[in-house]
Order: C-alpha cells, then sequence, then structure tokens
C-alpha cells in the first residue's frame, strides 16, 4: 500500500503515512473514551520517520493527558489526529482519521478491563445502513 492521507473532521489539519508499524487495535481505557467521547479509541502505531504533517500546523493543539503523553487535536473542529511521548520513534495514530483505507483491519481489543456495564458488544441491538425508521 503507497501513502495514506488523512486529515481532521474540518480538513483544517492534514498527514501522511507511510505504512502502519502495528496492528489497528480498539483502546477501551477511560482516558481514550473520554477524549473521543466514544465507547473506545481506534489506533495504530507508526514511526515518526513514516508520519509527515502536511497542512494546518497552526490549527494543531494539543492536551497531556498522562504525564509526559500529548494528545493533538485540530484547534477548529477537535478532532484527535495523533497521541505521542515526543521522546518515543512512534506516534499513535488515530485510524478513524485516515482518509484512506489502511488495507488492514482491527486485530486487538485492550483496556478491556474498563469496558462500561452499560455497553454491549451482543448483536440483540437492531442496526440500520443509516437513520433508524421513523426518525
Amino acid at each position: 500500500m503507497g501513502t495514506m492521507r488523512g486529515s481532521c473532521l474540518c480538513g483544517a489539519v492534514r498527514y501522511e503515512v507511510d505504512r502502519l508499524a502495528t496492528p489497528i487495535g480498539h483502546c477501551h481505557c477511560r482516558t481514550c473514551r473520554k477524549a473521543h467521547a466514544a465507547a473506545f479509541a481506534t489506533t495504530a502505531r507508526v514511526m515518526r520517520t513514516d508520519f509527515r504533517w502536511i497542512s494546518g500546523l497552526d490549527k494543531l493543539a494539543s492536551f497531556e493527558s498522562s504525564p509526559g503523553k500529548l494528545r493533538r487535536f485540530c484547534s477548529t473542529c477537535g478532532s484527535h489526529l495523533i497521541a505521542e511521548w515526543p521522546a518515543q520513534a512512534h506516534i499513535i495514530l488515530r485510524v478513524p482519521t485516515l482518509d484512506d483505507d489502511p488495507g488492514t483491519r482491527p486485530a486487538v481489543h485492550i483496556w478491556t478491563s474498563h469496558h462500561p456495564d452499560w455497553l454491549t458488544d451482543a448483536d440483540n441491538c437492531p442496526s440500520y445502513p443509516e437513520w433508524s425508521p421513523g426518525r
């Protein structure tokens, strides 16, 4: 697979990734759930040498969510794009911000000990390809 492009929701911040360094995983930790307002965050590691910001650096903001760990997001739309410990050789990519298909699928769920009781993976919930009927 060639270079993949990614961006935030509003398109102000854009990046390129040459390849993923690890399988894609879903993190269920409390911090990721809060940061993304979602049941889990879908991530993969990318070596810094394979990652480039291509626009919007002036819109990039960060939050230190735990000692030394920075979460980088667009200051306009709030989309979280990466997390990083600046001294490490890799970044943690927020895979859903890719505009291109990475060509691989999630392989692991982590921090499931933080999975809330109200969230279920059961197939007994109805699902619809778009809006639910009657909306």
